[in-house]
């Protein structure tokens, strides 16, 4: 297979692939550009294609120029934000060149004449002026200059970035599929049923990718398939409240700030064969925005006290998919607009929306940083009442649920919208087969949906089960003294890490609910699986307390380096806190310092409204003598764990010898096999972390050093000395 893919790479090399004399060094390492796999998972391509830019850039003069393609929601901005995080690129969006027709995402909108030569300008050394497009007035408004790329490296991201009209001019191609375009195909499968096949479905909904997009990803070098899944990962906060003076606050978050002013429509869809039962999860949701149209599944969220938690899920699709939806049998229930008029300060935004419907307009903040938004609204001395529910729950409060087969009601300022014109369906396309079946080592074309035993299943949920035989099982009501018998049903399966922070929150909400305060959750599983990143997100999103188990170190045990021994942990110490939180009482937990190996004192912990929710995270986290009084058991395997695994068994491999997993764990990781493992299997939720952490943003730290000596005190004087630790440490190699 290698072999294939180094004459695939040669084949269809980029514009400086043919002129690359063959390499005469006697290293053993191959070029990563030679050895590029047909298709990775999203974080392998990433890293990939990290490693690809930075070979290029050392073998080569002048500026690396690289094309991200794929449908629209597969993840190729991501992609290029996570790239230009790292190396610091230039990433040029072709949505800035259209040219203002409104045909959604037809090939004829795109202006590549015009970004062809801003890239043989970038290529060739000069400067060039890239447009800007407007798509609230559908056209082009000025345009930015780019002067220097100090990278020299350009990205260029869009769903045609792979055409042939660009290839010419690109080193490397990446194609990206999956992510929400594919996850949109599996829930129209689900409501649907078998009435139709995948292959119609695709050529109803996206018909251009069929067309146009599809035979020209078959021509990149990376090719990723992107399993992403709504993922609360990086969530967006939001805290929303009605405007009571809206002249008076506008005038307080507009002063002295450049506003932006923004029209939506927003349409909610119901599947053909649901009822009329108002399950708002099931419907789809579409946002208009000039030209632009936006698509995300359901009314995802999740509500943590004042705090309305939504994932970054919401992807643009052409109007032909909203014309396809319909045309399968989707009906608009809900339709209403939404002004909005907001100033933005980072990741940190202002709005007042008015919604036409409710006759209402709302102060929103949104942001990505929970304790950032909240202490913005303290800021700006806003203290709600907060409004929880979204703009669709209040608006079916008011008119209640459509009846299936009616029209839905217009709003009162919608007479303009009632007068477009209705959108087509559009009538399915077929692509020459020759245009797909020329790449020999493909057999089934692998842009294509995945079928129907492969499709992402639909995401389970919590129920109770009763642990006194007494109980009826799986019974909801009942008494508290009732509900203490009660405990979560565990999952059946395991899942990746998006659909398992997901679940873990839901988990966490259900237990709130049934049970009230405080909810205690263990999550453990071997070093470097990713525990500590878990409950950090999790945190962010539930803003609860965390602890490691680390803190629970008995000094006298750390001077022996028995890190991962059962023994040295302080368990009377830390049984005594888990049943004061239990019990809602004050407690003390220890607060360890590595450094020294001692402890350095004791915060104080209480169980509030503010504080309902505690994680405690170790290795030892599920050990049946701590995991009894947890509410919610999390196993996470994989991580740098699996890396090492993977690591040993490919530098035994080279040397002409094989282990097993088997002989790893018991020689690498005795411990955790013995006394962690059988553990894990026993916990109500399992998520296996694929992540990929090598050149990870989320966790990149970057460095630049220099021969010069600056003395000590200078450094005090711009570091905090409060923040400053002694980077002198002792490591023993077991």
């Amino acid at each position: 297979m290698d072999d294939l893919v180094v004459q695939r790479v040669f084949q269809e090399g980029g514009r400086d692939f043919y002129q690359q004399q063959p390499s005469t060094s006697s290293s053993s390492s191959s070029s990563i550009l030679q050895s590029l796999p047909l298709h990775v998972s999203f974080d392998h391509g990433y890293y990939l294609l990290v490693k690809s830019i930075q070979e290029l850039r050392s073998k080569k003069d002048g500026v690396v120029t690289i094309g991200i393609g794929g449908p629209s929601g597969s993840g190729k901005s991501s992609l290029a934000e996570k790239v230009a995080s790292v190396i610091g690129c230039t990433v040029i969006s072709m949505e800035n060149y259209r040219t203002g027709i409104d045909d959604g995402h037809d090939l004829d909108s795109i202006d590549f004449d015009l970004l062809v030569q801003n890239l043989e300008d970038l290529i060739n050394g000069r400067d060039t002026l890239i447009p800007v497009f407007d798509f609230q007035g559908r056209r082009r408004i000025g345009s930015n200059a780019i002067k220097d790329i100090s990278s020299g490296v350009v990205v260029v991201d869009g769903t045609y970035a792979l055409h042939a009209k660009l290839r010419s001019a690109l080193d490397i191609r990446v194609a990206v599929v999956g992510g929400v375009h594919f996850s949109l195909l599996s829930k129209v499968q689900y409501d649907i049923g078998e009435s139709c096949s995948l292959d119609y479905l695709i050529d109803s909904i996206f018909p251009l990718f069929r067309k146009h997009i599809e035979p020209d990803l078959h021509h990149a070098q990376i090719r990723i398939n992107n399993s992403f899944v709504s993922s609360f990962r990086e969530p967006i906060y939001k805290l929303k409240c009605k405007s009571e003076s809206q002249s008076g606050h506008a005038a307080y978050i507009f002063h002295g700030k450049e506003a932006q002013v923004d029209n939506f429509i927003e349409m909610y869809l119901r599947p053909p064969s649901a009822s009329e039962e108002a399950r708002i999860n099931d419907w789809i949701k579409v946002r208009q925005s000039g030209i632009k149209y936006y698509l995300s599944l359901g009314d995802q969220r999740i509500v943590d006290k004042n705090y309305i938690i939504r994932p970054r899920a919401e992807f643009e699709v052409g109007r032909m998919t909203l014309g396809g939806l319909l045309a399968l049998g989707y009906t608009v229930v809900v339709s209403y607009k939404r002004a909005s008029t907001s100033v933005v300060d980072g990741n940190l935004s202002v709005s007042l929306e008015t919604i036409d419907t409710l006759g209402e307009t709302y102060m929103v903040l949104r942001g990505t940083n929970r304790k950032i938004v909240g202490a913005e609204s303290s800021r700006m001395g806003i203290t709600g009442p907060w409004i929880t529910k979204s703009y669709l729950e209040m608006i079916l409060e008011i008119q209640g649920v459509p009846r299936l087969n009616t029209p839905p009601p217009l709003s009162s300022a919608s007479s303009a919208t009632a007068q477009e014109r209705p959108i087509a369906a559009p009538k399915p396309l077929r692509i020459a087969p020759n245009l797909v079946n020329r790449i020999e080592d493909l057999s089934q074309p692998w842009t294509r949906s995945p079928t129907k035993s492969k499709m992402e299943p639909v995401l389970a949920t919590w129920h109770f089960i009763s642990t006194d035989p007494l109980l009826s099982e799986g019974s909801d009501a009942g008494p508290p003294s009732s509900r203490e018998a009660q405990q979560l049903a565990p999952m059946p399966d395991s899942y990746d890490l998006d659909r398992g922070l997901l679940l873990a929150v839901q988990a966490i909400q259900a237990l709130l609910e049934y049970k009230g305060l405080p909810v205690i959750v263990g999550i453990g599983g071997p070093s470097g699986s990713g525990k500590t990143s878990l409950a950090r997100k999790m945190a962010n999103i539930v803003g609860c307390e965390v602890i490691s188990l680390e803190s629970y170190y008995k000094s006298e045990q750390m001077k022996d380096f028995k890190y991962d021994d059962f023994s040295s942990l302080d368990l009377a110490l830390l049984s005594k806190n888990i049943d004061d939180i239990k019990n809602c009482r004050r407690t003390k937990v220890p607060v360890f310092d590595l450094e020294t190996g001692a402890r350095s004192g004791f915060k104080e912990l209480e169980v509030s409204e503010d504080c309902g929710v505690v994680i405690f995270e170790g290795v030892y986290a599920l050990h049946p003598d701590i995991r009894k009084p947890l509410d919610l058991w999390i196993a996470v395997v994989g991580g740098v764990h699996s890396h090492l695994i993977s690591r040993v068994q490919r530098d035994k491999s080279k040397v002409g010898s094989f282990m097993s997993q088997n002989e790893i764990m018991t020689t690498v990781f005795p411990m955790f096999q013995q006394h962690i493992e059988p553990h894990l299997v026993e916990a109500h939720l399992k998520i296996r972390n694929d992540f990929d952490p090598v050149l990870s943003p989320e966790s990149s730290l970057f460095v630049l050093k220099s021969n010069k000596q600056v003395a000590y005190q200078d450094i005090l004087k711009i570091l905090d000395p409060t923040k400053i630790c002694s980077s002198v440490q002792n490591f023993i190699d077991i």
